[in-house]
């Protein structure tokens, strides 16, 4: 009886587990990619919300009239920071680096005041310009550059 339930032994033959093998690999290699661009678009609309972010803040200085740089149609991340229209520097997502502050900005329109143009840049050796130069209404995922 004993001799019979040891040539009884079930389990996976090699084949079979060569086979599950590949379709994990299958299944890996189309799963990464698409988490990859998923991480991608995560960090362009975050972009995209500090952007906005700055230029509701703009809309507030203006709104109270406040001149806070050498000009009330341009604001700099920096100066919005400091009037206390945003509460801390914003933190560029991913390990880009932090946004520069002095050249991150919002310009109002003087033909067209309710037009807000942003432009958020990088403080690195060679700057990356991550939102273009673009109004509230123009903002998109294909116009934000990741480095």
């Amino acid at each position: 009886m004993l001799k019979k339930h040891l040539k009884n032994q079930k389990g996976l033959t090699l084949i079979e587990l060569l086979a599950v093998i590949v379709i994990l690999g299958i299944i890996a290699a189309i799963a990464v990619p698409s988490i990859g661009s998923l991480i991608d678009n995560t960090k362009k609309d975050a972009h995209i919300a500090n952007a906005q972010q700055m230029i509701n803040a703009a809309k507030l200085a203006k709104a109270q009239n406040a001149k806070i740089g050498n000009e009330d149609t341009n604001y700099t991340m920096t100066e919005l920071v400091s009037a206390g229209f945003l509460e801390e520097m914003p933190k560029s997502p991913g390990k880009a680096g932090l946004y520069d502050g002095a050249a991150s900005l919002v310009d109002v329109s003087a033909e067209s005041p309710s037009d807000y143009t942003v432009t958020l840049k990088s403080v690195d050796e060679k700057p990356v310009v991550y939102v273009p130069a673009l109004t509230a209404s123009e903002l998109d995922r294909d116009d934000v550059v990741l480095n």
